[in-house]
């Protein structure tokens, strides 16, 4: 029989001191972000975005309260309910959304604003754990079981796109690490790695030497195969894989041209070569650069930062909030915030991989591969390595949504987490 004891006995602390060291340095670097030595700005003035942040890591503090308070069954019994509820604030959003920065994705409350798109990453954890929970359920032997997955992926993905929030959208893909511990075949993310590197090697090359190479490999992987294997279907099999990767390159400017919208070419091309577009598109990731470059090894000091002072990185308070702490900190400050997000991601997998429950397992792998996510996409834009698709870094960003979207998600594993020597396995 379960036996509900107090969360404080069974948190994990090493978690929890992490979250709150990220709180911290974020906050004080969005105070950085935002100062201007012209004006008296205080850290607690709820006039700047500091402030306003503080506000968010107290309100964030009540959630977790809430989450901790509330019986650790609750979350795997209304999985399906949250995401309901979700998926409805995602079509509420298309008709009466409020649009911000070109993207119809906010639901306003007077002066309070909240970004459903934000928290469609716990609900698509809480459903996906919630299905897998079911011993029947067999990604490794049965393909019908893929499809409510993609279901419970695509709709909410689909919502999001269309309300103009692609980064939040692409964010899903991490729901492939979690997939991939529960048996998915590892060929599935090969072919999306490989798919994904045709793609960026189609726009630098010829298109016709890329098909001719393909050809080359295809026959020679053919004249080499076996008779045996020919027989049982690797020619054919190795013919149709070359000509799917010759429609793939092929298919890459109806993709660039129809599918993509021109700011989102602009930023794969700028992420090919950042000098294409550099008083444009570029400029957000060459100012991004320099100022984390001249950091040096220890930084030009806490409000000493003259790229940030004089605003030359747009969003340096939500999505480039990296570059204040690379300028003002150095190498130093850098590696501590990239220390806590490792130490932070392989904590959390090493608490999945303890869990008795199936659900409480896949959904411990979802948190960590969502904040892994967000953790390499975004620092990985600010220094060049990935195309900017505005997300934030987890617990450091400026934004209400976004800080309690994280807290819920990381507090309900936790508070799961606390009750794992009293709950009994289930699969």
């Amino acid at each position: 029989m379960a036996e509900n004891k107090p969360i404080t006995k069974n948190v994990d602390w090493m978690v929890v001191l992490i979250y709150i060291a990220c709180l911290g340095i974020g906050w004080v670097n969005i105070y950085a972000a935002v100062y201007n030595p012209e004006v008296n700005m205080s850290m607690f003035d709820l006039g700047n975005n500091a402030g306003k942040q503080l506000m968010w890591i107290g309100t964030a503090a009540l959630l977790i309260i809430c989450i901790l308070v509330i019986d650790y069954k609750f979350y795997e019994t209304f999985s399906f309910i949250i995401y309901a509820v979700i998926v409805f604030l995602l079509v509420v959003v298309l008709f009466a959304g409020s649009n911000i920065n070109g993207s119809r994705s906010w639901i306003k409350f007077g002066a309070f604003s909240l970004q459903p798109a934000e928290f469609s990453k716990l609900a698509i954890s809480l459903a996906i754990s919630k299905y897998l929970s079911d011993p029947a359920i067999s990604l490794t032997r049965k393909l019908k079981d893929y499809y409510p997955i993609m279901g419970i992926i695509a709709l909410p993905a689909f919502l999001i796109l269309l309300s103009n929030e692609t980064g939040s959208m692409l964010v899903f893909a991490s729901f492939a690490i979690v997939l991939y511990r529960e048996g998915m075949p590892g060929f599935i993310p090969a072919i999306g790695m490989v798919t994904a590197a045709l793609l960026i090697i189609t726009l630098l090359f010829v298109k016709w030497y890329i098909a001719g190479v393909i050809i080359v490999i295809a026959g020679l992987a053919i004249w080499l195969m076996p008779v045996m294997t020919r027989r049982r279907g690797g020619l054919w099999a190795t013919i149709i894989i070359a000509f799917v990767m010759i429609g793939i390159v092929f298919g890459v400017d109806f993709f660039m041209n129809n599918v993509l919208q021109k700011h989102q070419r602009g930023r794969i091309m700028v992420l090919l070569d950042p000098d294409s577009d550099p008083r444009g598109i570029g400029w957000n990731v060459i100012q991004s650069k320099i100022a984390i470059g001249s950091g040096g090894f220890a930084g030009k000091g806490f409000l000493q930062g003259t790229q940030t002072k004089f605003d030359f990185v747009p969003e340096q308070s939500t999505d480039f909030i990296f570059c204040t702490v690379g300028e003002e900190h150095g190498f130093i400050g850098s590696a501590i915030v990239v220390v806590l997000f490792v130490s932070l991601i392989a904590r959390l997998v090493v608490l999945a991989e303890r869990q008795r429950s199936r659900f409480a397992r896949v959904y411990g792998y979802c948190v960590a591969g969502i904040i892994f996510f967000h953790f390499m996409v975004n620092i990985g834009m600010t220094i060049g390595l990935m195309p900017v698709i505005g997300i934030p870094l987890p617990f450091f960003s400026y934004g209400g949504s976004s800080l309690w979207s994280f807290s819920i998600l990381l507090f309900v594993f936790l508070k799961i987490d606390a009750q794992r020597p009293f709950t009994l396995s289930r699969g």
